[in-house]
């Protein structure tokens, strides 16, 4: 474990974004939620929250999300779940430095989420394993535990059931942002939506690849979406990732991913980034001291 708090008492921890390398939706539950495949992947390119330990039980987050009220921000359910698991009086102050999009399908909201768990239980000296976290961050959303374990991961059930993948290529990623909001409920509810995939194991998914099931209706909901993706499969294979609105290609040097990013039109937004096996908010946390 790294010594902690960080610089003028403030620990500095990332809040990584996850791509979805393929998305496959096997089948729908009684509860309403969809049975899914999906790889997940970190990329060293994120959020990052700002940690300081309060001497009463209060909580701060600068600055407040525009249209998300302050008890309904991930990163204060996630403090407030860790709270009322401690029974202790104990508080922080939290800055966010928000990169990420929402509705973007990166994961930005359940990565704050887990690092704001993973962090807190640092400071707060908690001692709550990896296991506890994971379960408290399901309840937050069903990406969270992937991004408390911070292992690249083959998930199943909606997202929970994890299983490490350490062997994944870590390539370079170009990440183009469409300027479009992806609601996930209007997704997972469409009738259009594919929800009979067969189930397929690790090897597979390593050796095919798969694909998004999501991405042909979020096209069609969203043109923007599809406009981007026929736009970047003109230079390389383009995936959407989770619901997007987000999509990426993978190169095999950061110079040819930045070549690209360059001729994109000036009005995409977009980003390269270093895919990673581990999460940028593990290296952090339990590096060596």
């Amino acid at each position: 474990m790294a010594d902690l708090p960080g610089h003028n008492g403030w620990l500095s921890v990332p809040a990584p974004a996850k791509l979805n390398l393929m998305l496959h939706i096997t089948g729908r539950r009684d509860d309403g939620y969809h049975n899914l495949q999906t790889l997940f992947q970190f990329i060293d390119y994120g959020d990052e929250l700002h940690f300081k330990v309060r001497n009463d039980d209060g909580l701060t987050l600068s600055p407040a999300i525009e249209g998300v009220g302050f008890e309904d921000n991930l990163i204060i359910r996630a403090a407030r779940l860790l709270q009322k698991k401690s029974g202790k009086k104990i508080g922080a102050d939290i800055r966010l430095d928000k990169k990420l999009p929402m509705g973007g399908g990166l994961g930005g909201g359940s990565s704050d989420a887990a690092t704001t768990l993973l962090a807190l239980n640092s400071l707060w000296n908690l001692q709550l394993s990896l296991d506890d976290l994971a379960g408290l961050g399901l309840t937050l959303g069903a990406d969270v535990p992937v991004f408390v374990r911070g292992e690249a991961a083959f998930a199943e059930g909606v997202g929970e059931i994890l299983t490490p993948v350490p062997e994944l290529a870590e390539p370079w990623y170009l990440v183009v942002c469409p300027q479009v909001h992806v609601n996930t409920g209007k997704i997972f509810s469409h009738e259009g939506l594919t929800r009979d995939s067969d189930p397929i194991n690790i090897r597979t998914a390593l050796k095919q690849g798969g694909r998004n099931d999501c991405q042909a209706i979020v096209s069609m909901l969203y043109p923007e979406v599809g406009n981007t993706l026929n736009l970047l499969n003109k230079f390389n294979l383009a995936k959407m990732t989770g619901t997007g609105a987000c999509i990426f290609s993978s190169f095999g040097s950061e110079a040819e991913a930045i070549s690209v990013s360059e001729q994109l039109p000036a009005e995409y937004v977009a980003f390269v980034a270093k895919g990673v096996n581990q999460s940028p908010a593990h290296k952090v946390l339990f590096r060596p001291s």
